[in-house]
């Protein structure tokens, strides 16, 4: 998701009776009674949830709605449009994030403030847009509550989480209520990778969280309600989760029995989104990360690499994972039109892989190779490295450049993220 250049510049709620919600106060989200699996149903979205209740969650709202493509009850109806159709609800706006309210627009873009053809709303550009903005926003709609829905893929530098948290902040600073309808986290509990550190925030990390966060966005809103947004000033947003019901956090997307809709252009499957958290480092080096081929951040390659980038990384024997000799022609992206060497990823078992180990074993091997370069900003004279963007600070680049093999650099933080998870105890929901 990535290749996000304009993004670098650098009251607790009332109680509710239904069980399908949970209500945060500054904190932690209040515990509600825990989800049991719907074998009939399979995993059943907070939209869905709130629907069946004929969105009584949102009536006697002005809503403004912030969703893409993903939004979607498990019958594909999208839930701008069940909401319009209910005589009950008043709709102020839709707000669109990165790749815009359609998912037409690619990494870095969004779609221009529009009308839905369908329901005749206006649709907002919100992307890239801080808190002061989308407050300005809310107030030229009209919204009194916002709404999220969007399917995140459980990886810190990708930006929907991002567009959450400021609109959190702006929701706070005009007094809107704040609702989350919750999806399940398509790669699961499991949290990894180093901490971002706040010299490195951005558009894609903008708060201090590991990079594999192993929350669900529900989660993550209670988390940043009570961890991020209080440390700014101005204390947390009146917060509702509508709740998943069904989903186990241990459970990969295949398993969930809900239609895949691609969150971004360049993250079309669930295997897409299954490597994603390791390879998505791949867009801070001059390697291509399989844009413009038919399986991104599977396909990873460069014209210098050949057979025997294959060869080392299956001789490391990384668990859960097989790297299969590939060739491949990007038609967008890096090396456009040119010949590339590399491997395709094969997850052979979703939970025993690794993606962000697998993927600094990936890099070790490929800095080998003399052809090899980290991805520069010549803009951003202070921190040119993109990788460094991406991991959080200059860490991960300065050991592999300091020829440490991939245990070493995993190693370094390992207590991070057992701190995280420490912390995040509070916030979760399910399991």
């Amino acid at each position: 998701m990535p290749s996000r250049r304009s993004l670098l510049a650098g009251g607790a709620s009332a109680a509710l009776t239904a069980p399908l919600l949970s209500s945060a106060a500054p904190g932690a989200p209040a515990a509600a009674a825990a989800p049991g699996r719907s074998r009939r149903h399979g995993v059943v979205p907070g939209a869905d949830a709130a629907a069946a209740r004929g969105w009584s969650v949102l009536r006697g709202r002005r809503i403004g709605v912030i969703s893409n493509p993903t939004g979607v009850l498990r019958d594909t109806t999208h839930i701008v449009d069940s909401m319009a159709a209910h005589g009950s609800l008043e709709i102020a706006g839709i707000f669109g994030p990165e790749h815009g309210f359609r998912g037409s627009a690619q990494a870095g873009s969004s779609e221009p403030e529009s009308t839905d053809p369908r329901t005749g709303l206006t649709v907002y550009d919100a992307y890239g847009a801080g808190a002061a903005k989308l407050a300005a926003l809310f107030t030229e709609a009209g919204a009194d509550t916002v709404v999220f829905d969007i399917q995140d893929v459980g990886v810190r530098f990708y930006t929907y989480i991002w567009t959450m948290y400021a609109a959190m902040a702006a929701a706070r600073s005009t007094g809107a209520r704040f609702v989350v309808l919750d999806r399940p986290n398509p790669i699961g509990r499991r949290a990894d990778g180093p901490l971002m550190t706040p010299e490195f925030t951005s558009g894609v990390g903008a708060g201090v969280i590991v990079q594999q966060h192993g929350m669900t966005v529900g989660e993550l809103a209670g988390y940043f309600n009570g961890e991020l947004l209080p440390r700014e000033g101005g204390g947390a947003v009146e917060l509702e989760v509508v709740r998943l019901r069904g989903w186990d956090p241990y459970s990969t997307a295949h398993e969930h029995g809900l239609p895949w809709v691609p969150p971004s252009p360049n993250m079309p499957t669930p295997d897409t989104a299954a490597v994603y958290a390791g390879t998505g480092y791949f867009e801070g080096t001059n390697l291509s990360e399989g844009r413009g081929t038919t399986r991104p951040f599977e396909f990873i390659g460069a014209p210098y690499l050949d057979h025997r980038y294959g060869d080392r990384l299956n001789a490391r024997k990384l668990p859960g994972v097989r790297f299969r000799e590939a060739w491949f022609t990007p038609t967008s992206g890096k090396h456009t039109g040119v010949l590339c060497a590399g491997v395709q990823l094969h997850v052979t078992d979703p939970r025993r892989y690794e993606p962000i180990p697998t993927a600094v074993a990936m890099l070790v091997e490929a800095r080998r190779h003399e052809g090899f370069a980290w991805r520069q900003d010549s803009w951003d004279a202070a921190r040119p490295f993109w990788i460094d963007k991406l991991s959080g600070s200059p860490r991960l680049r300065e050991m592999i450049d300091a020829g440490e093999d991939a245990g070493a650099v995993v190693a370094a933080w390992r207590e991070e993220v057992r701190a995280f998870e420490r912390t995040r105890r509070a916030y979760l929901l399910y399991g």
